[in-house]
């Protein structure tokens, strides 16, 4: 691809650059006050509108079910006779890496064992003792449910929409447009077309220098725990500036070379992770656990899916399932845009298979490995896992498990650049995408300028080490954190309107039906 310097859209560029450097710096005056503030509203919307958030997330994949299995899945974007760039191996790098960051990772063993040792409650509403046979079922459902096919389906959708209104309908490359199958065309001009991209970014942006920041915290207590490097300001922005410097540059360098490699690298790294762990774990015990805990997930799939907290529990489904929707809700408008860009010449149906089956696949096959071998070892007094966690936190169980693998020194910093590489690749697709939406006719086979890029790049590390460096450590990105999922709120009301466009757009409208006879003509020819 080709950078192109077009005019820039000052009036979306202006507003997130200021929102998001004056949240930088309200957290390093006053970061307990801007936790607060933004813990109270997060909070109350979880109360109030947690119901709102399992009705979506049980819509969307509903959705996501038709457009795979009915003849919508047959329309190719682009037309009839569009050839897609990417091979098949390099598209599932870029939507894998690029739509995870250094979740998987993280939460493969911490979230697993914060659930079986009731950490924080959990297991309360259910009713649950913490360390049994019916608490490790619990812990695995929980997960799948979690980490699998509902939040992909949210990141799919999106994209999906996105996809068709670009290539097929001749749209802007922007959240605002592909609205209008609901507004009109009206909606891509005026300032409604501004305040949708611009909360869009917002999200997106204040969620990966939240990201970052956690990712930071992570990876610091990791190099203290397993080589004695002690946290403070000079780690955490020499971390920094690799990380930023790693996904600045490969931004810069584009989709086809710098992303495409970036993503290649980092799934490599998955693939040898899970084959190996599978390997030298308890390898029997993890069959039984994937099967047992799959079951578990869909004998109470029903009753988690509509639960606002009323029968699992706030510590449960408003800190960790309704948090989790509000930051994939979050992503979901802006990431849709970059899996739409590299998705030219795909049908639907291949669209979603690549960006909702086969990730969420992946996500139950990871933590059907990691999740059980750390269940196996905590409960076979291996590693004390649990123990870790209450003492140093969340992100202290990784490195206490990873302590008991087998070949651990050569695993450990293969996990620290994992956890760099899996970052960097979610960051620069972002800051890419997000430099497009900042861009005047945007297109997917041009690149934005290259300083759009790196202001963005830039400017998302910069706010990450601020928060974690001057805020107080892991806790320190807890402002930017629950801005990021307050955001998640307000995006929540144009993803809604995405869902119904998707709904009216693919079953209603007469070009549809036109689009998918001239499909199936073209497969029959």
């Amino acid at each position: 691809m080709k950078h192109e310097n077009k005019p820039i859209r000052w009036n979306v560029f202006i507003p997130c650059f200021v929102v998001i450097g004056g949240a930088a710096l309200l957290g390093i005056v006053n970061n307990a006050w801007l936790t607060n503030v933004t813990y109270a509203i997060f909070g109350w919307s979880l109360s109030n509108f947690g119901w709102l958030y399992q009705i979506v997330a049980m819509v969307t994949l509903l959705l996501a079910c038709l457009l795979m299995f009915t003849k919508v899945g047959k329309i190719r974007f682009g037309g009839p006779e569009a050839k897609a760039k990417h091979s098949f191996g390099s598209w599932f790098a870029m939507t894998l890496t690029g739509g995870i960051a250094t979740g998987l990772i993280t939460y493969g063993v911490n979230e697993v064992l914060i659930y079986y040792g009731n950490i924080y409650g959990e297991l309360d509403g259910y009713g649950i003792a913490p360390l049994t046979q019916e608490a490790e079922l619990f812990s695995m459902g929980r997960c799948f449910y979690n980490w699998t096919f509902i939040p992909y389906a949210m990141y799919a959708l999106s994209g999906v929409l996105i996809a068709y209104m670009y290539f097929n309908r001749k749209k802007d490359l922007s959240v605002a447009a592909s609205l209008t199958p609901i507004f009109g065309e009206r909606f891509t001009k005026g300032i409604w077309v501004v305040l949708v991209d611009v909360l869009s970014v917002l999200a997106i942006a204040l969620g990966l220098a939240s990201s970052l920041g956690a990712g930071l915290a992570l990876i610091g207590s990791g190099l203290y725990s397993a080589y004695g490097v002690a946290q403070g300001p000079i780690v955490w922005f020499a971390l920094t500036a690799i990380i930023t410097i790693t996904f600045t540059i490969a931004s810069v360098t584009g989709i086809d070379k710098g992303i495409k490699w970036l993503a290649g690298l980092t799934s490599k790294i998955f693939y040898v992770l899970l084959v190996l762990l599978f390997i030298i774990g308890p390898t029997v015990y993890i069959l039984n656990m994937a099967n047992v805990g799959l079951g578990y997930w869909l004998d109470r799939f029903w009753m988690w899916g509509f639960d606002p907290y009323t029968v699992g529990g706030s510590a449960l489904v408003t800190w960790w399932t309704m948090y989790d929707w509000a930051l994939w809700i979050a992503y979901a408008p802006l990431m849709g845009i970059f899996f739409a860009i590299i998705a030219y010449g795909r049908t639907v149906r291949q669209f979603l298979i690549v960006n909702w089956i086969l990730p969420a696949s992946f996500g139950f096959v990871w933590f059907s490995v990691w999740g059980s071998t750390a269940l196996e070892w905590q409960k076979s007094g291996k590693a004390d896992i649990i123990s870790a966690i209450q003492d140093g936190g969340a992100a202290t169980g990784l490195w206490e498990f990873l302590k008991n693998v087998p070949l651990g020194m050569i695993i450990i910093p293969v996990i620290i650049l994992a956890l760099i590489a899996a970052f960097s690749t979610t960051a620069d697709t972002m800051s890419t995408t997000i430099a497009a939406l900042c861009t005047k006719g945007a297109r997917h086979d041009e690149e934005p300028a290259i300083w759009q890029k790196i202001v963005w790049g830039v400017s998302i590390g910069v706010i990450a080490c601020i928060m974690v460096a001057f805020g107080g450590g892991a806790q320190g990105v807890d402002g930017v954190k629950y801005l990021a999922a307050c955001g998640g709120f307000v995006v929540l009301i144009v993803f809604i309107f995405q869902v119904a466009a998707a709904f009216k757009v693919f079953f209603f409208d007469p070009e549809t039906k036109k689009d998918i006879v001239d499909s199936m003509d073209q497969i029959e020819g």
